[in-house]
């Protein structure tokens, strides 16, 4: 009796070691698919800050500062990590700061500056980085082993009153335009501004909105109030991007993010939500606390290590298991795609990470871009497809470009 109890122990032990195993074993797979996928799959990130970044950081392209761009601990993007999360197409934002408003020759010139910036490095380094205007190109750089740069210009205030503008930057490789920032400005309200001077879209503003549809400029509703998002709407004949948005659902109040009437309008447009990866935009608490991250940081530095450095990165795991309100996390932006999916399907969602441009409030398991296959993970975690998953990194947001520039070359009435 003693000798069967003792068998039974065994084999429990056996079996348990066993399930353990096979559970490591298919969590390994879904890794490794996880990263396959990140790697066959064009991948397209609709808003990476890089631009300004350089800019303020005084950027030149003399030899010894290729570098920045290529392989560097500061910021977000470099060649390097993108090879390693699989970034094939990181839009460039050609970012024009509110202040500019009511400068358009000022906020056009830093437009020019900073689209001549992207076309430096990739003079500079075209055995690595090429421009790219359309997804077919983005597809032949990719097959090239080159990193693409398509350019989306982060609020109109450029444009000024001059409609021939639009087409000025079409011209220099603008492929979408966000129609304002975090002011009110000559095209339309923002979401960040309570002046509410158009209630919407300007005149003039439509008229920006009917150029981008006739030249082949995708139409960016990130960062506009509402009651623009639903004016563009009906006087788009495209489908319309959001190209760093998330959910309102998981941040009442925020009018920045989407709400779900607003999601379902934009499916019903046929337009793309690209979901934001700042902490504010993916909870209502943001999860982030100052003395935590003050306290995180001593005991980085305590040990010789800032939170770039690999040594770096499982104290900073421990400590988020310990602290569960210090930052978001990859799941948090799985649960953005899963309601944008529930609502209007998985063809209408993608990525608009905001790289380098939400500072340190990255989600954990997503804090630059050599992450992305975290998030494809915890997506085939939760039944997503391969198929699914492409259309994600890429599918959505070509469909949606594709349709722009078909609309763009149509017959005109």
């Amino acid at each position: 009796m003693k000798v069967s109890s003792l068998l039974l122990g065994i084999t429990c032990i056996i079996l348990t070691s066993c399930q353990e195993k096979k559970a490591v074993s298919a969590d390994d797979a879904l890794r490794a698919q996880a990263e396959e996928l990140a790697h066959n799959y064009i991948l397209v990130d609709t808003h990476v800050d890089l631009p300004y970044r350089l800019k303020v950081k005084h950027f030149r392209l003399e030899r010894e500062y290729l570098g920045i761009p290529v392989s560097t601990k500061e910021g977000d993007f470099d060649f390097e990590r993108a090879k390693k999360g699989g970034l094939d197409a990181p839009f460039m934002s050609i970012y024009i700061p509110s202040a500019y408003q009511s400068k358009p020759d000022q906020g056009k010139a830093l437009a020019d500056s900073l689209i001549t910036m992207i076309e430096g490095i990739v003079t500079a380094i075209p055995d690595k980085f090429a421009l790219a205007k359309t997804p077919q190109e983005i597809e032949a750089n990719t097959k090239a082993g080159k990193i693409s740069l398509p350019l989306g210009m982060e609020n109109g205030a450029p444009i000024g009153n001059d409609l021939a503008n639009v087409k000025y930057f079409f011209d220099r490789g603008i492929r979408y335009v966000t129609l304002t920032h975090g002011k009110d400005n000559q095209i339309c309200d923002s979401s960040y501004d309570t002046l509410n001077t158009w209630k919407g879209l300007s005149p003039f503003g439509e008229k920006v909105v009917t150029e981008m549809n006739r030249v082949g400029i995708m139409v960016d509703i990130s960062h506009v109030s509402d009651s623009t998002f639903y004016d563009v709407l009906r006087i788009a004949k495209a489908p319309v991007i959001a190209s760093h948005s998330s959910c309102r659902f998981f941040t009442p109040g925020f009018q920045r993010n989407m709400s779900d009437d607003m999601i379902t309008a934009l499916g019903k447009n046929g337009g793309v939500i690209q979901i934001n990866f700042g902490a504010s935009f993916l909870d209502s608490l943001a999860r982030i606390n100052k003395d935590l991250l003050d306290s995180l940081e001593k005991t980085l530095e305590a040990k010789g290590l800032s939170s770039k450095d690999s040594a770096a990165q499982p104290i900073i795991d421990q400590f988020a298991k310990d602290h569960a309100a210090l930052y978001s996390d990859v799941e948090r932006v799985a649960d953005h795609i899963d309601h944008v999916v529930k609502l209007i399907g998985v063809d209408h969602v993608g990525i608009g990470s905001d790289y380098d441009g939400v500072g340190d409030s990255l989600p954990l398991g997503l804090k630059d871009v050599s992450d992305y296959p975290n998030l494809f993970y915890v997506l085939l975690k939760r039944g997503y497809t391969p198929a699914d998953i492409e259309k994600i990194c890429s599918g959505n947001i070509f469909r949606v470009w594709n349709k722009v520039i078909e609309v763009a070359g149509a017959p005109k009435a």
